[in-house]
């Protein structure tokens, strides 16, 4: 089973998360918002083997359809209460385009349909 894994889910399993132990023989599907967040946190954080990891992780970018973006922002504009990123919503909308499930650890997400929440 393919998971559209976001931000929170990558950066723990390259923290050794056991808790995300069973999703690393799932496929991995990301966007380039997600991969653009994931650039940014290593790179302002100076992480060791940043580079390995991104290069390891642009193989699972996947192209979006425009019509889930559009989507995804008019979710996030209609909860903008909740904070909720735009890559989370872009990504979040794709994995409900793919017929599969969101994988994340983002508190804003865990009681919504369609999302693997782990902590």
């Amino acid at each position: 089973m393919d998971f559209v894994f976001d931000t929170y889910a990558l950066l723990e399993i390259i923290r050794g998360n056991r808790d995300y132990e069973p999703y690393l023989s799932k496929g991995i599907i990301i966007n380039n918002f997600i991969f653009a967040e994931f650039c940014y946190i290593l790179i302002r954080s100076d992480y060791p083997y940043a580079s390995k990891y991104l290069e390891k992780y642009k193989e699972f970018i996947f192209n979006l359809n425009p019509q889930v973006i559009k989507e995804a922002m008019s979710f996030r504009y209609k909860n903008k209460k909740k904070n909720l990123s735009i890559p989370d919503c872009v990504s979040y909308f794709q994995a409900k385009e793919l017929g599969i499930k969101f994988l994340t650890g983002d508190k804003e997400f865990a009681n919504m349909e369609n999302v693997e929440f782990v902590k």
